[in-house]
């Protein structure tokens, strides 16, 4: 029993960054943007809120946790989301290509996290010296009580604040893209802007604020990885692939925010299965981590087939719009 506990709640822990990232990629997909650089906002995301944490830490004698919350949730969702505004400007206002500058944003945020990550660690004194214990603290911090109620308080009350905030922002997120007049807006500029621009929908602006805000969405699971999941520490690389995965959870989901809990949590224990699977070698280990993305193609197969448009992507998803064009 203690084993399928621990077991369930890494499940919940690595589907909680996967939730993050993909509720930020169906926002940006839903406006028609396909943008494939989910992995590089994270980690720039992750690095931007450990060095906020870490620089106030460093600058007071006593820090306060929930003020270094503060501060690395506000520099997450800054560089984050500058993320999306770089994409954003070059695939709408430049017309580059979207895949082309997906994956290059990726390769940019990699590359972003590990560099300034590594500054830090020489900066702290090493690897793994970064410190940043009440921030880190505060991030970690369950509910009061609950946490004590036994199997129960463990499964579902022994987690972070942003645990809880990823199934909120999903179900808000659901809410405002099939409940509300801007989420139909924004669906119709992803589905034909053409058409969406002719009812006077400024497009270009659903599309900025649509990509931006999912970058910032992405980040908030770069940030929950490093400070929660990690407790303040920092590695080059160890997000893995993650990103990607969240990628993979969209087309899973099938654009939908509440379907991507379950499939959040799914993926995450798929993605750890081979660890609690004894006797298994290095090849074996490396199939049971590629779970996920065969149910995704299974899944991509079976909606194919059925045909049903209500789990289609984006009639516009990946293609750049031109006014002059609008016949």
């Amino acid at each position: 029993m203690s084993t399928l506990l621990i077991f369930l709640q890494k499940t919940i822990t690595q589907g909680i960054v996967l939730l993050y990232g993909a509720n930020g990629e169906i926002i940006t997909e839903k406006s028609g943007n396909l943008n494939l650089g989910v992995p590089g906002m994270m980690y720039m995301g992750g690095v931007a809120g450990l060095a906020g944490a870490f620089l106030y830490e460093n600058s007071t004698a006593n820090p306060i946790p929930w003020v270094g919350v503060l501060i690395a949730i506000l520099a997450a969702l800054l560089c984050s989301a500058f993320g999306g505004l770089i994409y954003s400007f070059l695939t709408i206002t430049l017309r580059a290509n979207q895949n082309v500058t997906g994956l290059a944003l990726t390769t940019f945020g990699v590359g972003f996290g590990n560099f300034f990550g590594g500054s830090l660690s020489k900066l702290a004194g090493g690897v793994g010296q970064i410190s940043t214990a009440a921030t880190s603290g505060g991030f970690r911090t369950t509910i009061p009580f609950l946490r004590d109620i036994p199997v129960v308080g463990d499964l579902f009350f022994s987690y972070g604040f942003l645990t809880y905030f990823a199934l909120i922002i999903t179900l808000l997120l659901s809410w405002f893209l099939f409940k509300t007049r801007l989420g139909l807006n924004l669906r119709a500029v992803g589905e034909n802007a053409a058409t969406a621009d002719a009812a006077g929908i400024n497009v270009t602006r659903y599309k900025y604020l649509a990509t931006c805000i999912g970058g910032a969405i992405c980040g908030l699971g770069g940030l929950y990885f490093v400070m929660d999941y990690s407790s303040g520490t920092w590695m080059n690389d160890s997000f893995g692939d993650r990103g990607w995965l969240a990628i993979a959870l969209v087309i899973f989901a099938r654009w939908r925010p509440t379907q991507a809990i379950w499939g959040s949590f799914l993926f995450g224990g798929l993605y750890i299965l081979y660890l609690y699977i004894p006797g298994l070698t290095r090849d074996m280990q490396e199939v049971f981590k590629a779970l996920p993305y065969f149910v995704t193609i299974f899944v991509l197969i079976m909606t194919s087939l059925r045909k049903r448009r209500e789990d289609q992507p984006p009639a516009s998803l990946g293609l750049a719009y031109f006014r002059e064009d609008r016949n």
